[in-house]
């Protein structure tokens, strides 16, 4: 990539899908390339853009961001901008309010439905992540419009650069009082500073009261369906269909280098890779995958018996519910994640013979473009029980600390399929450098009895559309990683190991 040091904080406004699976039509893109040195704009560009298709902005699109169909008749097509868009984003790190879910997506998108390599980013900040983190919650819900509320701002317009002016000014705020605190911690505890105009807004638009000790107080976790219908965008774009996504911890592969020895408070970069490797981002779509055709057979390597024992890991018929435990433990840079423990231990699951009732899910991808992979299996009743525990359990532990973030449940109990629940089982990725493969080891178990490891010798996640195919049964070993992430809480099922059973 070109040595291109400039950050480019951008937005794009979309239409608004009314139906399952229609997606997102651009509407506008606009762009500020800022120094990273002084947050000087240097160059601004923006502009409307004509969607292939202007039947697609409906009334709810209309009442997003009040782009009438009309104004966008003159406008050039994506296409048409392709070349200054690529060449304001490639090389450059990416910065902008929930653009890893949402803005990012539809650039990649917008190139490939003209047939153009998508411009790639040094590095990515997004800075929904960072000061939800970083800044806490006490500007509520932490979208740009309570953001801007909190610091007295003036109110969001939803116009992409408008947008991206507001997202700038918002993290020259934010840094400034995290700069302030830092240098006296002890006179300024966290969430110590609360803005009069602090607003935290539930989803039903009711505005509880708000404690001027404690921004947090009448905060709450509201618990929702784990298949409830979310915002693709869920910053600021409304959508009927489009789910959450997931993620997994990994590097990221666009990294920027920081001081190691003594992290700076300003090194918004550093910080914004920092959230990125830590970034947890929950699945909750179920449906199943288009057939596919069978791909080569991986390599494999047989290996011993023994394989399939259980050490350190429970049967849900082992667990003594009222054992478990949800404890803050340290994470990174002073801050803490919940965990789960049974007698002392992390609590993990070992659970034989599980149904798969969807294939593997590439629907979602990380930044390198990598599917995020899941599929969705059969819960037994003990299953059930031990994961609605958890749940009850790590959702007082964040309502207790103040989490106002939805709650998802790790069950899932389908309307009309209330006596089927199902959980959603993810398969994470290990990445080194350039390099990916799959974190979980993977076996294959002959009607015979013998146990071989599979040896993948690339990443394609086709490949385990032959294993892990609906009616398959499989043998899984679970950790249970807590998660509250960008207003959505709730217990991920990660396998460490899976045996599935050839029959």
């Amino acid at each position: 990539m070109e040595n291109k040091t400039e950050i480019a904080f951008f937005d794009i406004e979309t239409t608004v899908p009314t139906r399952p699976g229609q997606g997102y039509a651009m509407l506008e893109f606009g762009a500020i390339l800022v120094c990273p040195k002084k947050l000087e704009e240097l160059r601004s560009y923006s502009t409307l853009v004509r969607p292939s298709n202007p039947k697609l902005i409906s009334s709810l699109s209309v009442r997003c961001n009040g782009i009438m169909p009309e104004a966008v008749v003159s406008a050039p097509s994506f296409a048409d901008i392709a070349d200054t868009v690529y060449d304001i984003l490639h090389g450059r790190i990416w910065a902008g309010h929930n653009i890893v879910r949402f803005d990012c997506v539809r650039i990649r998108e917008a190139f490939t439905e003209i047939g153009r390599e998508a411009p790639e980013p040094k590095g990515t900040i997004d800075t929904l992540a960072l000061l939800t983190q970083k800044f806490g919650r006490r500007a509520g819900n932490m979208k740009m419009a309570s953001l801007a509320t909190y610091f007295g701002l003036g109110n969001q317009t939803h116009r992409s650069l408008d947008d991206v002016k507001m997202n700038i000014e918002v993290l020259k705020h934010c840094a400034t009082v995290l700069f302030l605190e830092s240098s006296l911690p002890d006179t300024f505890p966290e969430n110590h500073w609360v803005s009069p105009n602090a607003i935290t807004r539930s989803r039903n638009g009711k505005s509880p009261a708000l404690n001027k000790d404690s921004p947090s107080s009448s905060s709450h976790i509201k618990s929702s369906p784990a298949l409830s219908p979310e915002n693709d965008r869920a910053e600021e774009k409304p959508s009927l269909f489009s789910p959450l996504t997931s993620s997994t911890v990994e590097k990221v592969p666009y990294s920027v280098a920081s001081n190691t020895a003594q992290p700076d408070a300003f090194d918004m970069v550093a910080l914004g890779n920092e959230m990125n490797a830590a970034s947890l981002q929950p699945d909750v779509t179920m449906e199943e995958n288009p057939i596919l055709q069978p791909p080569e057979m991986p390599s494999t390597v047989t290996v011993p018996e023994s394989c399939s024992d259980s050490l350190g890991f429970l049967e849900p018929d082992e667990v003594s519910l009222p054992s478990i435990r949800a404890l803050h433990v340290p994470f990174f840079r002073g801050s803490q994640r919940v965990k789960l423990f049974y007698e002392g231990a992390i609590l993990q699951l070992c659970c034989p013979r599980l149904r798969i009732r969807f294939g593997i899910s590439k629907k979602f991808s990380d930044h390198a473009g990598r599917p995020r992979l899941s599929f969705v299996v059969d819960a037994s009743p003990s299953l059930c029980g031990v994961l609605d525990t958890c749940d009850s359990i790590v959702q007082k532990v964040y309502a207790d600390s103040g989490c106002s973030s939805d709650w998802r449940c790790v069950v899932s109990r389908r309307q009309g399929f209330v006596n089927y629940p199902t959980v959603r089982l993810h398969i994470p990725t290990a990445v080194n450098g350039d390099v990916a493969q799959y974190a979980t080891d993977m076996y294959l178990k002959e009607p015979s009895g013998t146990i071989q490891k599979l040896i993948f010798s690339k990443f394609d996640a086709t490949e385990l559309d032959t294993f892990l195919k609906p009616g398959t049964f499989v043998d899984s070993y679970l950790s249970l990683d807590p998660y509250d992430y960008q207003q959505s809480s709730g217990i991920r099922l990660v396998a460490t190991k899976l045996i599935i059973h050839n029959e």
